[in-house]
């Protein structure tokens, strides 16, 4: 398990030089943000299945996080997952069996905390994967179960979502530009989401 430090710590190491970690080129799409789909958590179940019929035993945590988790908040109608396998570095003993899942691996960062990244077409997800000691896990918990009850940072992230896609479309941006947009208001509500659980004084 990660220390406390470690999950409110946001430093993220560079890429070695000569390696990048897009295993599949990154596209330039406009970014949607819609309302609250009712039906998220169902397909967050279904997808959940789908992983856990892939790999069974393997799955040690599989989580469903990012906007699509959290009742009322807008979002990109995509759904994020966080699994965690007990070595993201041995892709044999869990890569073939989603990629037979119809997933495909699009990021590997081995650098930092051994994170892959697999993205579905249909429903369309995004399947994080990191071993058991990564505090990514932590934090993306933490932060969606204060947005599932701060009503003022749910609005707060509701907001700077749609001005942020707005902008990031108008300029041809990336998902990571995108993303980048949000930091500033992410970290705030990060700050406030720690405090509260006690991992800040």
């Amino acid at each position: 398990m990660p220390t406390p430090q470690q999950i409110v710590d946001f430093t993220e190491p560079p890429a070695p030089e000569g390696r990048s970690p897009f295993v599949r080129p990154q596209r330039v799409a406009p970014v949607a943000v819609v309302a609250y789909d009712e039906r998220w958590p169902a397909v967050a179940a279904e997808l959940d299945a789908r992983v856990r019929g892939a790999l069974g035993a393997r799955v040690i945590q599989l989580e469903h996080v990012g906007s699509t988790s959290v009742p009322g908040l807008p979002a990109k109608p995509v759904i994020d997952l966080d699994l965690t396998v007990a070595d993201p570095e041995r892709e044999e003993a869990w890569l073939p069996q989603l990629e037979a899942a119809g997933f495909e691996l699009t990021v590997r960062e081995p650098w930092w905390h051994g994170h892959r990244c697999l993205y579905l077409e249909s429903p369309r997800a995004n399947l994080h994967v990191f071993g058991p000691s990564s505090p990514e896990l932590f934090k993306h918990r933490i932060f969606r179960d204060w947005l599932r009850t701060d009503a003022a940072d749910r609005a707060r992230y509701a907001e700077v979502k749609a001005s942020a896609a707005l902008a990031a479309t108008e300029a041809g941006e990336t998902i990571m530009q995108y993303n980048a947009r949000k930091a500033e208001v992410i970290l705030a509500i990060y700050e406030r989401a720690f405090r509260a659980a006690g991992l800040l004084d």
